[in-house]
């Protein structure tokens, strides 16, 4: 019987690992009618179209992510443009001519990520552990003492975004209205609210004018932050002030709910397996493989989109010039081809390989970040979860097609 799988609707929330499996075993690349894709699952043609990025152009994201938000024609909608227009007097033509990191090819690509990647040396990554351990001690307050604590929304939630507005220099009294800005654009931008909606319009229109203000004054007064690493004009290469904008959009999207759908997948894959538990206390040197691990065995990303360039075949699938390819990474993941045994969660396992942050020229800027946010998350939370449980076995979802984690994970004293 041939497969019927669409990407966009047939992803089964708690176990698509099982439809990722047969599609490798009879249908590697197969071709989903009613989301006009190619959905390649198997490890070696994922890395394929991941890495040819001359014959894999990275403009089908673009093209997957308007498909998937239903903008409304209507006039209250109209309204909500016209005055998001007015507050950030950007050109509508400008607006829809930029691009994002994530949607761009070469040279432009190249360019834009040397001058981003200026904030997120090592050197830089590495200044931030303290913070994040002083935040992450502030947050589990709760648990610590033996109280309901939620994993999602006490902590893995709130903490990237606190860190992201701290790196970018966001005032402290402006950090309420950032973390609102955020929650809303990326509830939208993940499905996990409808535009026609929610108030993301409104806040776009705010936080692009509070980031206006910002931009100018760090190109007169450079700042030992974010923003003045990619504006101070002393430097050989700075962004225009939509490209920040754009990039900072992004920054919220895809640095907040990676970092929160990895700590939170880890711990709910953790709250099972005791016996790893008692192994990361008594070896805390394991802690950077158990985020490995996790991103391997239930990544926060379902698929990274691609459109052909030409003809090209995989699989021997042919594959038409403009096709849009889903790379499956989640599938890949799990891929008995590459990784003994795929199924089972295992901190020692050897982890290298793994798609989880992408490959080649659009490897996860943020991954360093991300990686020490969740190790210095879960080094934390793990000498306290020997004593919890789940307070829902199977913890409610994410909504969403694109990201695969949890809406909120309680644990209480067992």
């Amino acid at each position: 019987m041939a497969i019927e799988f669409n990407p966009m609707s047939d992803i089964d929330c708690e176990d698509p690992f099982s439809v990722y499996k047969r599609l490798r075993d009879e249908a590697p690349v197969h071709w989903s009618a009613e989301d006009e894709m190619f959905c390649v699952s198997r490890y070696s043609d994922v890395l394929t179209v991941l890495k040819e990025d001359e014959l894999f152009s990275s403009s089908g994201t673009m093209t997957v992510l308007l498909r998937s938000i239903e903008v409304p024609i209507n006039l209250r909608y109209g309204w909500k443009l016209l005055r998001f227009l007015l507050k950030t007097r950007i050109s509508p033509f400008r607006i829809a001519r930029a691009g994002n990191l994530i949607t761009m090819d070469r040279p432009r690509h190249d360019v834009l990520r040397r001058i981003v990647g200026r904030g997120f040396t090592p050197r830089r990554i590495a200044e931030w552990e303290p913070r994040i351990r002083e935040l992450v001690n502030e947050r589990i307050v709760d648990l610590r003492s033996g109280e309901r604590f939620d994993v999602v929304g006490d902590l893995a939630s709130p903490l990237p975004t606190m860190i992201i507005s701290e790196m970018l220099g966001i005032e402290p009294s402006r950090r309420d209205d950032f973390r609102r800005w955020s929650r809303s654009i990326i509830e939208v931008a993940s499905g996990l609210s409808d535009p026609r909606t929610s108030d993301v319009m409104e806040h776009l229109g705010e936080l692009f004018a509070y980031l206006q203000g910002i931009i100018r004054a760090r190109r007169k007064q450079p700042r030992d932050d974010l923003i003045s690493v990619l504006v101070d004009p002393r430097q050989e290469g700075v962004l225009d002030e939509l490209d920040v904008i754009q990039f900072v959009v992004l920054l919220l999207v895809a640095g907040n709910e990676t970092t929160t759908n990895l700590i939170g997948n880890a711990v709910h894959a953790l709250i099972d397996r005791p016996d790893q538990i008692e192994l990361l206390v008594r070896e805390p040197e394991r802690i950077e493989n158990l985020v490995e691990e996790a991103v391997r065995f239930d990544g926060p990303l379902q698929f990274l989109f691609r459109s052909a360039t030409r003809d090209t075949e995989l699989a021997g699938v042919k594959i038409p010039k403009g096709s849009i390819v889903a790379a499956m990474v989640s599938s890949a993941n799990r891929d008995e081809r590459r990784f003994e045994d795929p199924d089972r969660f295992d901190i020692t396992r050897d982890t290298s390989g793994h798609l989880g942050f992408g490959f080649g020229i659009h490897f996860c800027l943020g991954a360093a970040l991300a990686r020490l946010e969740s190790r210095v998350a879960l080094g934390a939370l793990l000498p306290e979860l020997k004593g919890f449980v789940r307070v829902e076995k199977q913890p409610e979802r994410l909504e969403t097609f694109l990201l695969r984690g949890r809406a909120r994970l309680e644990l209480e004293a067992a």
